[in-house]
């Protein structure tokens, strides 16, 4: 293994644990008395300034997109970043009724949703590769959400607001690997995030806390907005051409077991070993989707 593909690790590592860390920096929120509403826009507005600095900055991300990429790009991408926004609404809102540690295991049933959603685009069945992996997710999910054992205590709503960011978190990354393919990173990124932030205030509005505390800006929206929507889209961009899209799919799995021990150190969330397995099998599914890809 060359310095390039050490270096192409690590990227995709530390971009995968910052996306880790965010449910517990909002259960963290939500303890302090923070809304929904206040953790999400303040995120989502810094994150849009600070790519916004990074296009202008970038003479490379300013240039316009190379002709036959497409018509209205700009547009497609906005309205695929509306997505963007409904994934961190709706799974912010699931931490407010079950365990960080069951989230996130929620979120990532986008692995055998995007599957699915494949199959149905391609109008092809899965490979035997694939159809493994989808049923490893699901009875991984049962083990690491506990669900047989929890069943009475899980809150319906966290369960469904979970599976609604699953679906959402699954149409977002359509969107990146369909659209826009030639455009600049940091522009994409752009236009997905003002899709998101477009969202994320109408719903705000709808969701309006009486008082908006704005100390939320400082206090959470620049952690949430550095870990979310500022590191891991500059830090995959740099390491996933270093490490190939199926060894960084792997690594971006970390993001679970390092969700499960933030909100285990942080949030004194309890984690059987039972859970822990169930996050291994989901792992090693996503590394069943990606061996054709690793032998080659």
């Amino acid at each position: 293994m060359n310095n390039s593909n050490i270096k192409g690790i690590l990227l995709v590592s530390v971009g995968a644990a910052s996306y880790g860390v965010l449910a517990t920096l909002v259960g963290l929120a939500y303890k302090q008395g923070f809304s929904t509403t206040e953790v999400v826009t303040s995120q989502y507005l810094i994150g849009l300034f600070a790519i916004s600095l990074l296009v202008i900055f970038n003479p490379k991300a300013r240039q316009k997109t190379p002709a036959g990429s497409g018509k209205n790009l700009p547009l497609k991408l906005m309205l695929g970043g509306s997505t963007f926004g409904l994934t961190g609404f709706f799974y912010y809102l699931s931490v407010i009724y079950i365990p960080v540690s069951v989230a996130v295991v929620l979120l990532m049933q986008a692995i055998w949703m995007g599957i699915v959603a494949e199959a149905i685009l391609s109008g092809k069945m899965p490979d035997i590769y694939k159809s493994i992996a989808v049923i490893m997710v699901l009875a991984g999910t049962l083990m690491a959400t506990n669900a047989i054992n929890n069943l009475h205590s899980l809150d319906i709503r966290g369960i469904l607001w979970g599976f609604a960011a699953a679906l959402m978190y699954t149409i977002m990354l359509l969107v990146s690997n369909k659209v826009a393919l030639n455009m600049h990173p940091h522009k994409k990124s752009f236009f997905l995030l003002l899709g998101g932030v477009i969202t994320v205030i109408i719903v705000g509005i709808l969701n309006m806390p009486p008082h908006y505390d704005i100390s939320v800006f400082w206090k959470w929206g620049l952690p949430l907005a550095l870990f979310g929507t500022i590191l891991p889209p500059v830090l995959f961009n740099m390491g996933m051409p270093k490490t190939g899209v199926g060894l960084g799919s792997i690594l971006i799995s970390i993001e679970i077991p390092v969700s499960v021990c933030m909100a285990f150190f942080l949030l004194n969330e309890e984690v059987i070993g039972l859970q822990w397995v169930g996050i291994a099998v989901i792992i090693a599914s996503v590394v069943l989707l990606n061996i054709k890809e690793l032998r080659d």
